[in-house]
C-alpha cells in the first residue's frame, strides 16, 4: 500500500500591513536577532527620551505596545506601563513582562482624557490606516505638560527605498510589513501635533553602522543569538527617512 507524503501548507500570504501578520509572527518578538530586532533598537532609543516619573504610579501610555518591548527599558523609571494594541497574541507576550495590557484600537483609545504623564507611539503611525485620528488620541491622552514621544518613518520617496525596496530584503525582516501609502510626513506631523497642544521636536536618526554591519553578519552567518551588544539607534542630519520626535503637551 502506498502511503501519501503529508502535504505542508505554504505559508499565507497577507496584504502589506495587515495586522494578522503579527499573529504569524508571535513567536519572532523576544529573538533578539529576530523579525523584530530594529524595534528593540528602536525601544532602547525612545526609553531614553523618557525622564523618571515625577510622581508616584505616574502613568505612560505605550500605544501600539507590541510585546512589551519597551518594557525593560523603563524599569527602575516609576512608571506604570499599560500597553495599548489591537493583537492579542502581542498582548499576552507583554502581560508576561510586567506590562497592564488594554486590547484597543490605537485610533479609539478606551481610556480617560489626561490620565497619562507619558504617552508612547513607537512605530505605530505608519501602521494606523489614519495616524491624524491615532496621533489625536494620544494628545487627549495627555496631561498638561505630559510627554509624547514617537518614532515614524517619514513619507518620502528615499524611505520607501531604504524601508521597504532594501529593509524587506535583509535577513528575517518581514515582507509586506510595510504600506508606504501610510508613512508620515513629518512636517505634517509636526502640525497635527500643534493643533492639540504639543510642540513637537523632531531629530532623524538611523542604526549605527558598525553594530548594523556586523548584526547582519551574524545572520547571513545563521547565528541564532545576540551578539555582545544590539546596535544602538543615533541621530542624524536627515529626517528623510526615520525620525523620533518629542513634546510636551501645554497647559
Amino acid at each position: 500500500m502506498r502511503i501519501a507524503a503529508p502535504v505542508s501548507t505554504p505559508p499565507r500570504v497577507l496584504p502589506p500591513n495587515d495586522p494578522r501578520q503579527y499573529d504569524d509572527l508571535a513567536g519572532e518578538w523576544w529573538r533578539p536577532d529576530g523579525a523584530f530586532a530594529m524595534l528593540h533598537w528602536l525601544a532602547r532609543a525612545r526609553a531614553a527620551l523618557v525622564p523618571p516619573a515625577s510622581e508616584e504610579d505616574d502613568l505612560l501610555v505605550d500605544l501600539g505596545c507590541g510585546a512589551g518591548l519597551l518594557a525593560p527599558h523603563l524599569a527602575g523609571k516609576g512608571y506604570r506601563h499599560v500597553g495599548v494594541d489591537l493583537t492579542r497574541s502581542a498582548l499576552d507576550q507583554a502581560a508576561g513582562h510586567g506590562v497592564t495590557v488594554v486590547q484597543g484600537d490605537a485610533t479609539a483609545v478606551p481610556l480617560a482624557d489626561g490620565c497619562a504623564a507619558v504617552v508612547s507611539a513607537g512605530e505605530l503611525l505608519e501602521h494606523v490606516p489614519d495616524w491624524r485620528r491615532a496621533v489625536a488620541e494620544a494628545c487627549r491622552l495627555l496631561r498638561p505638560g505630559g510627554l509624547l514621544v514617537l518614532d515614524t518613518l517619514n513619507d518620502t520617496l528615499l524611505a520607501r527605498l531604504v524601508a521597504v525596496e532594501l529593509g524587506e530584503r535583509l535577513p528575517t525582516v518581514p515582507r509586506g510589513i510595510h504600506d508606504p501609502r501610510l508613512f508620515v510626513d513629518a512636517r505634517a506631523l509636526v502640525a497635527e501635533c500643534a493643533r492639540h497642544g504639543v510642540a513637537l521636536r523632531l531629530r532623524g536618526v538611523r542604526p549605527e553602522l558598525g553594530g548594523t554591519l556586523a548584526w547582519l553578519l551574524r545572520r547571513w552567518r545563521g547565528a541564532d543569538r545576540p551578539g555582545r551588544s544590539e546596535p544602538r539607534i543615533v541621530p542624524t542630519w536627515s529626517t528623510a527617512v526615520l525620525y523620533q520626535g518629542h513634546g510636551r503637551r501645554s497647559g
